[in-house]
C-alpha cells in the first residue's frame, strides 16, 4: 500500500502504554481533547488485554455526532503479550518493528482487530510511559526528527522523589550512581538497588510542596515482592534522562508548588515540563458509558440510588485500593467494614486486585447487613459522581485522587507505595480535604515514627478499629464538613483548568506548537 501523507495542517502523534490501566486511562482522555482542540491524528499503541477497554474509554469523550473527530484516533494493540507484570520484552520488540514502519510511512496492523491502518506522515512526537525505556531507546535508533515525551500519571512530587535532584529531595543520577556502585564493590544490580535506591537511614526528605518527612514514611506498608520492579526503578531514571521532557496528568491546582519543581528540574536541561489535568470524560453520557463497562454496573447504580433514597445525601462510603494493590494484613479491612456496618452507613467496596481474597464469612456478614455491595470491577468514576457518595476510602493513587476531587468527594486515605503516601500527607496536611489512616501501616518502616507530629503507629487490629470509628465520625460530623467546604473550593479550581484560558488548556496549546 502507498504511503498516505498526513494532511498538512495536522501533526501526528504517537502514544504508548503498558497493560498499567491508571497509566492508560488518562492518556485516552488527552488523546480525546488534543483531537478535538487541534489539528491532530493520534496513533495509540496498547496491548491485547487493554485494546477494547481503550477503545470504549476514547469512546466515552466524544458524542455521536463527532464521530470524525474519534476517527483521528487510530487504537492499534500489540503483538506481544506481558508474560508478567513488569516483563515487556516482546511488546518492547513489537513496538520496534511497528515504529519503523511508521517512520517509513507504512501501513501497520492491529493485532487484536486485524484491522490494516493506512500510512500516515511520519510522526511528529511520541508520548510513552514513564518505564518505556526500550521504546524509548528504538525510537531514537529510528527518528532523530520526533521527540520523545514521557507521560507521567502520578503526582509531581512524586517525580522528584526519588528520580529528581538532591536539592529537591531526589536521589540524583540514579543510573550513574547504581553503576559506579556496581563497579567499586561488585556487588549484583539487585543489591545495589536495594540498598542505595531502597534503602533508609532514618533521613530527612525535603521535596518541594510537602512538608519535610523521614525517609521511611515513603514507605508504610509491606510489598509483595514484584519481579523486575528493581529494573523498572532504572528504566523510569533512564527515560526521565533521555526524554525531550514530560507530560503530567495532575492538575496545576492540585500542587503547584511540587509542578514548578519539576518545571525547573527540566529547565535545567533546557527541556519543558507540561501539566494537563484534571483528565476526565466532559460529555453528559460518559458517566452511563463507564457504568457499562462493570457486569455489576446496574446493580451498583441501583444500589447508589437506593442508598439516596434511604440514607439521604453523601450517606455512603466507596472503598478501592485501586486494580493492583490490597493491605498486606487484610484483618484490617474486614474490621474496617465492621465499623462502617456497626455506624449503619452504606457502602460499597471494589476489590479488582488479584490479591483480594474475600472470606466466605465476610461475604455472608456484608450480605445479612443489607447496606453494604462487593465488586470485583467498579465504575469509580459513577460512584464518585453520584450523591449518594460521601466519602471514598483509597490507596492514594492519582488517577482515583483527580477524580475524587474533580467530583467533589473527600477522601479517607490508606497508602502502600509510589505516590500513594505523598498523595496522603498533601491531601491531609496541606489541603486539609482528606485523613490519613495511620495504624493501618505494617512493617518495620511502616511502623516507624512520623517526621511532622512525632507519631509512632501501634499497627494492631485493635487500633485499626478505634481509628476507623474515630475517622468516621469525625467524617461524617463538622470536621467532616470543613474538609468538604476545603475540597469544593479545590473542585471549583479543576473545574477551570480545561475551559477558555486555563491552565490545561494552554498547556496543550503549547505543547503541540512546540512538538
Amino acid at each position: 500500500m502507498s504511503a498516505l501523507a498526513t494532511p498538512a495542517a495536522k501533526k501526528h502523534i504517537v502514544f504508548l502504554t503498558y497493560e498499567a490501566w491508571g497509566h492508560a486511562r488518562p492518556l485516552c482522555v488527552l488523546a480525546a481533547r488534543m483531537v478535538k482542540l487541534h489539528p491532530v491524528i493520534v496513533t495509540f499503541f496498547t496491548t491485547h488485554l487493554n485494546y477494547t477497554r481503550v477503545n470504549a474509554e476514547m469512546r466515552r469523550s466524544f458524542r455521536p455526532e463527532e464521530a470524525d473527530l474519534l476517527s483521528s484516533i487510530r487504537v492499534i494493540a500489540l503483538l506481544g503479550q506481558m508474560t508478567g507484570s513488569l516483563d515487556t520484552i516482546n511488546l518492547d520488540m513489537q513496538f520496534a518493528e511497528v515504529y519503523q514502519k511508521l517512520v517509513a510511512q507504512e501501513s501497520v496492523t492491529c493485532a487484536h482487530s486485524n484491522t490494516q491502518h493506512e500510512a500516515l506522515g511520519r510522526p511528529t512526537a511520541v508520548v510513552i510511559d514513564f518505564f518505556c525505556a526500550k521504546p524509548c531507546e528504538a525510537i531514537r535508533n529510528a527518528d532523530h526528527a520526533a521527540k520523545i515525551y514521557t507521560w507521567y500519571s502520578g503526582s509531581a512530587s512524586s517525580i522528584l522523589h526519588p528520580w529528581g535532584p538532591e536539592d529537591m529531595g531526589g536521589k540524583g543520577d540514579s543510573v550513574a550512581m547504581v553503576e559506579a556502585e556496581m563497579s567499586r564493590t561488585g556487588k549484583p544490580l539487585a543489591q545495589v538497588i536495594d540498598e542505595m535506591l531502597f534503602g533508609v537511614d532514618g533521613s530527612i526528605v525535603r521535596v518541594p510542596g510537602l512538608p519535610p518527612m523521614y525517609d521511611h514514611e515513603y514507605h508504610p506498608q509491606i510489598i509483595p515482592e514484584v519481579p523486575g520492579l528493581r529494573n523498572v526503578f532504572l528504566d523510569i531514571a533512564k527515560v526521565f534522562s533521555k526524554c525531550d521532557g514530560v507530560l503530567m496528568s495532575t492538575a496545576e491546582s492540585y500542587e503547584p508548588d511540587s509542578i514548578a519543581g519539576v518545571c525547573k528540574w527540566f529547565a535545567e536541561t533546557s527541556r519543558s515540563a507540561y501539566t494537563f489535568g484534571p483528565l476526565l470524560p466532559e460529555e453528559k453520557g460518559s458517566i452511563s458509558k463507564e457504568r457499562d463497562s462493570s457486569d455489576k454496573g446496574i446493580a451498583i447504580e441501583e444500589f447508589l440510588d437506593t442508598s439516596l433514597q434511604t440514607h439521604g445525601p453523601k450517606s455512603l462510603v466507596y472503598i478501592s485500593f485501586g486494580t493492583f494493590w490490597w493491605p498486606p494484613n487484610p484483618q484490617k479491612v474486614w474490621e474496617f467494614l465492621d465499623v462502617i456496618m456497626d455506624l449503619k452507613k452504606p457502602f460499597i467496596m471494589s476489590h479488582a486486585s488479584p490479591l483480594a481474597v474475600i472470606p466466605d464469612a465476610v461475604r455472608q456478614k456484608v450480605e445479612m447487613y443489607g447496606l453494604g455491595l462487593l465488586s470485583p470491577w467498579s465504575p469509580q468514576q459513577t460512584i464518585l459522581a453520584h450523591p449518594a457518595t460521601a466519602w471514598f476510602v483509597t490507596h492514594g493513587g492519582h488517577n482515583g485522587v483527580i477524580e475524587s476531587i474533580s467530583c467533589g468527594v473527600p477522601m479517607i486515605c490508606w497508602p502502600f507505595i509510589a505516590d500513594q503516601p505523598i498523595n496522603a500527607v498533601h491531601l491531609s496536611d496541606n489541603l486539609q480535604v482528606a485523613y490519613e489512616l495511620i495504624e493501618v501501616r505494617t512493617g518495620e518502616r511502616g511502623l516507624n515514627s512520623i517526621y511532622r507530629n512525632g507519631r509512632v503507629p501501634k499497627g494492631t487490629v485493635e487500633a485499626v478499629r478505634d481509628e476507623a470509628r474515630d475517622v468516621l465520625v469525625k467524617a461524617f460530623g463538622e470536621d467532616g464538613r470543613q474538609k468538604r467546604a476545603n475540597l469544593e473550593r479545590l473542585q471549583q479550581a479543576f473545574a477551570q483548568a480545561w475551559q477558555e484560558g486555563g491552565s490545561s488548556r494552554r498547556a496543550i496549546t503549547d505543547w503541540l506548537s512546540f512538538c
